[in-house]
């Protein structure tokens, strides 16, 4: 019995170590594809600074390359846009509006209307050409000494301070703000003044036309809808209580029965024209005005603090990195807000704000765009 019972211990303990090794040869297997699997995926990384930001540009390029690729092509359709647009408001007033400015308003306000209407049309103008044809500027493409900050991962050259990738324009940009398809072109170091300046005289000339075209829309409006109930009217049949087969008799052979007869249109082919294109005018400029209007105050708090678009989530990003540790986030690149506006408009003296910010200048900006002085001309230009 004591031979038994030693011999059912012995199959026993050899019946559970079997399935053991078993079930551990069945495991290896998963688990060595799963490990060389990780190791494939993350070979595929940059480096081991790689984090969740990295992979999901790499899930998403594919979407990327399609955007640039169609903002590039579509950039020639908004600059013509601009210019069609700007092009058909500019008709309504030199065809309509105009001569009837000088027919009604007194003198003062017709010398008004005309010195600021074509001061603020040379300076849009001006700014939009110089913005769309003005280089943003590009770091050297050759070894250059030059500090640098980092190396770009598309271009695989250093990247100077303010320098970021354009994808669109396949080229890094100086102090890049961002690509504009309304311009076909970067906002950078060498043309970001003009840009601004294009968007702040816009907003101007599109509430100055909202403004003094207010009362002639109402009236075109109002206008609009007679033309619209004088038509209906026009194209109406009356029927009696009759019947409706009586309508089809011939005029006065139903006693009591009456007609609408076609009276002569009460307003002209040209004044129609004239009061769609105030319409036309009224809402172009006034959404123009809103939209354009808030994208200008938001560039001028980021002028007022020395950063451009880019560098606003670059600097909230490392902001609340530094309050994790309890330090304080500082702008190098932040002169104070006054100081900031005279190195973004290249004011050196009291008479370039006239020269330089309400005329037309073509001044290049402070600064090759390759390095920055962290007190660029503070003393001189608190003084100012």
């Amino acid at each position: 019995a004591r031979l038994f019972a030693g011999a059912m211990r012995l199959f026993l303990r050899w019946c559970r170590l079997c399935p053991r090794r078993s079930r551990s040869k069945l495991l290896k297997r998963p688990r060595e594809l799963w490990s060389y699997g990780r190791l494939i995926l993350r070979s595929l990384y940059f480096n081991s600074l790689t984090n969740s930001d990295v992979i999901m540009d790499s899930l998403f390029e594919p979407v990327y390359w399609l955007v640039d690729h169609l903002t590039r092509w579509f950039g020639v359709v908004f600059v013509f846009l601009v210019v069609v647009l700007t092009s058909s408001v500019l008709l309504i007033i030199y065809l309509s509006l105009l001569p009837l400015a000088l027919t009604t308003y007194s003198l003062p306000w017709i010398v008004w209307h005309i010195v600021y209407g074509h001061w603020n049309l040379v300076m849009i103008v001006f700014h939009y050409y110089k913005a769309t044809r003005t280089s943003p500027g590009y770091p050297p493409q050759i070894k250059h000494d030059i500090p640098s900050v980092s190396v770009c991962k598309k271009c695989i050259t250093p990247k100077p301070a303010r320098t970021h990738h354009c994808s669109i324009c396949n080229r890094c940009i100086l102090k890049m703000d961002h690509h504009c398809p309304w311009l076909n072109n970067c906002v950078g170091h060498f043309n970001h003044r003009y840009f601004f300046s294009f968007c702040l005289f816009m907003t101007m000339g599109c509430v100055y036309c909202s403004i003094s075209c207010r009362n002639m829309f109402f009236d075109a409006y109002s206008a609009i809808e007679r033309m619209k109930s004088l038509d209906s009217e026009r194209h109406g049949v009356a029927v009696t209580e009759v019947g409706l087969i009586f309508s089809i008799l011939p005029l006065g052979f139903v006693s009591g029965q009456t007609y609408y007869q076609t009276p002569p249109p009460p307003f002209t082919f040209r004044e129609r024209m004239f009061h769609k294109s105030i319409i036309y005018l009224w809402v172009l400029t006034s959404s123009v005005a809103l939209a354009l209007g808030g994208l200008t105050l938001w560039h001028a708090v980021l002028i007022s603090r020395g950063e451009t678009s880019i560098e606003r989530h670059i600097n909230r990003k490392e902001a609340r990195r530094l309050e994790k540790r309890h330090k304080v986030f500082r702008n190098p690149f932040n002169y104070g807000r006054m100081n900031n506006w005279k190195l973004f408009f290249g004011v050196e003296k009291k008479s370039h704000w006239l020269t330089r910010v309400l005329l037309p200048s073509g001044h290049s900006p402070y600064g090759d765009g390759l390095t920055w002085d962290y007190a660029p001309y503070r003393n001189s230009l608190v003084s100012i």
